[in-house]
């Protein structure tokens, strides 16, 4: 619904551009045919220009990536986002004012035709109808093929009036107000859109007091007349009437010199318009292809394990249907689509190309190698706007007789840092340092690196599968590569190749700590007192931590900056900690708690 709200408003700052254009070129004109169709084709164009989108696109050759998955597969996302108050009242609004907009001119209609039905209906050799009623304050009107009077103006016979009315059936006015009353329902909110539908309303009057004038019938005779009708009662919004618009402007129209033709030059200025309106619509599209020259492993499937299933984001679940053959679970009919959102589709990449549902859902799993979903700002970075509904990314295996190869997605027993996950984190906030240009461009973020953990435990063919900087994509392959041994894979008993993946997040401190107790060191120059015994100690136990004869500090070969109590840079550090109180938050930043 956001989207359609931003298309309306978009639609919006057209149809008062147009209208614009309008009321300072045409509006004191007189090619009332020419300003009519403006008036049409401009609100229509409003509504169709932003689908027109002229996309380029610009390929990017980037590796594939590859996650350890359950089945190939794998999720990657961001927290779900809280849905804006903002972003559930307005479309309640919208629709609010729409309906009461539509529900007005339903209203105007059953009103029309339930006094049609119950009208004394005179049919007439042009092929009108004229409906007489009881009610003599009415005022004539027009609609559709009818002509609508009271009894006294019937019997009078006035050919102005019907002359004026039947100018209204012969140029399709109700068609007008039938279109333009729609569209505004979708523009209710919109004042140049109830503009717009008043100055048609005042053309269409112009054009029928030009029919009027044009059969000879004098001027000042048809300007008292409709004086004399200004008092009738009229009301119906989509009935054309001799009392709609204003009386001073049909009568300064009818008395206006006519236009010169050179005047019709003034539509030229339409082009610009359109032209600069294609141009902010524009966009380029970055189509991402995926090269993976290495053979992968078939996934390994366990006995007795189920179908899995695979959320692929905004409502779509995917199934990996398998069946059991002697005693083996095995992949059978391929992906299916259980369930999706309507209107949402996921964007599917094979072997780095785009293929749609029905391509990719008919790929066997026994011919993939893995699989990876991608989700909200992941998969938007990777793949741009089209990517907002979920990427489901495929690697087919690459020999076609399905043999093992060397480097498995999952194992049985998976490899596993020295010491477990905690200690892994350990390593990774003790040995990261933050690249210069990074931290003074202040950029952050997270950065995901696949790497393989050999049959030795050797960490090799690291690579970035989400980047976010060059340099912090360095800096994470740097710490990747030096890494320690691991436990090995094994599968059957046996150590295997098996592909890891690793998420770094680079994150710095640039407002206020989120404990009033907690005081954040950073890396900026900072000297301190270096005399004092109790603040050498501390700095001793920073991981990585120095302090020189000069008292300059520095951690990892980094400089530190000031310590920070609740956003306030503090005189004498040494009184505020204890080694005992510091710690690190996992990410490559020293926390120090305050006693």
């Amino acid at each position: 619904m956001t989207d359609f709200l931003i298309y309306d408003l978009k639609v919006a700052v057209l149809i008062a551009v147009f209208y614009m254009f309008y009321r300072l070129m045409l509006a004191r004109e007189t090619f009332h045919r020419v300003n009519r169709i403006v008036l049409l084709a401009t609100a229509v164009a409003s509504f169709i220009l932003p689908l027109c989108v002229i996309t380029t696109h610009q390929t990017v050759m980037m590796p594939m990536p590859t996650v350890d998955v359950e089945l190939g597969a794998t999720v990657i996302e961001d927290d779900a986002p809280q849905v804006p108050l903002w972003q559930m009242i307005l479309p309640i609004l919208y629709i609010l004012g729409m309906v009461a907009t539509l529900a007005n001119t339903l209203w105007s209609v059953f009103r029309i035709t339930s006094l049609i039905k119950h009208s004394e209906q005179h049919p007439q050799d042009d092929g009108t109808m004229i409906c007489v009623t009881g009610n003599a304050a009415l005022a004539p009107f027009s609609w559709m093929h009818y002509i609508v009077m009271n009894r006294s103006d019937y019997e009078t016979n006035d050919a102005a009036i019907l002359t004026h009315e039947r100018g209204h059936i012969r140029l399709r006015h109700s068609w007008d107000l039938i279109l333009v009353d729609l569209l505004t329902a979708l523009q209710w909110f919109n004042p140049a859109m109830w503009m717009l539908r008043s100055d048609l309303r005042a053309i269409h009057e112009y054009e029928a007091d030009g029919a009027v004038l044009s059969q000879g019938i004098n001027a000042r005779q048809y300007q008292y007349l409709l004086i004399t009708k200004a008092g009738g009662i009229g009301g119906y919004s989509l009935a054309n009437g001799i009392t709609h618009s204003a009386l001073k402007n049909r009568i300064h129209m009818m008395l206006h010199t006519k236009s010169p033709r050179r005047s019709l030059l003034k539509l030229l200025a339409l082009v610009p318009i359109v032209g600069v309106t294609l141009a902010l619509n524009a966009e380029t599209v970055t189509d991402y292809v995926y090269n993976n020259d290495e053979p992968q492993k078939q996934v390994p499937v366990k006995k007795g394990r189920k179908a899995g299933t695979i959320k692929a984001g905004n409502g779509t679940v995917l199934q990996v249907v398998e069946q059991k053959v002697d005693d083996r679970i095995e992949p059978a009919a391929g992906l299916k689509v259980i369930q999706t959102e309507a209107g949402k589709k996921p964007l599917f990449i094979v072997d780095g190309v785009r293929m749609d549902e029905k391509q990719a859902t008919a790929i066997a799993p026994n011919e993939i190698s893995s699989m990876t979903v991608l989700k909200d700002k992941a998969a938007i970075d990777l793949y741009g706007q089209d990517a907002k509904d979920g990427v489901i990314v495929i690697t087919r295996k690459k020999n076609a007789t399905g043999e093992a190869s060397d480097v498995f997605d999952v194992v049985e027993t998976m490899p596993e840092f020295p010491g477990g996950a905690p200690k892994l984190f350990e390593y990774l906030s003790q040995n990261i340092r933050y690249p210069k240009d990074a931290m003074e461009a202040d950029i952050q973020g997270r950065v995901i690196v696949t790497f393989v953990v050999g049959k030795d435990g050797s960490i090799s063919d690291a690579r970035v599968v989400k980047s976010v900087n060059p340099s912090l994509d360095e800096e994470a392959l740097r710490v990747i590569n030096a890494m320690p041994n691991w436990t090995p894979g094994t599968q059957s008993g046996k150590a295997v190749n098996v592909k890891y993946t690793v998420p770094i997040s680079f994150r710095l401190d640039g407002g206020k700590p989120k404990e009033t107790t907690q005081a954040t060191v950073s890396f900026t120059p900072l000297k301190l007192d270096a005399s004092d015994p109790k603040f050498k100690e501390v700095v001793s136990r920073l991981p990585g931590a120095k302090i020189d004869e000069n008292g300059n500090v520095t951690i990892n070969g980094k400089p530190v900056k000031k310590i920070l109590v609740d956003g306030k840079p503090v005189e004498d550090k040494s009184k505020l900690i204890t080694p005992q109180n510091v710690k690190t938050d996992g990410d490559g930043l020293i926390i120090i708690k305050v006693n």
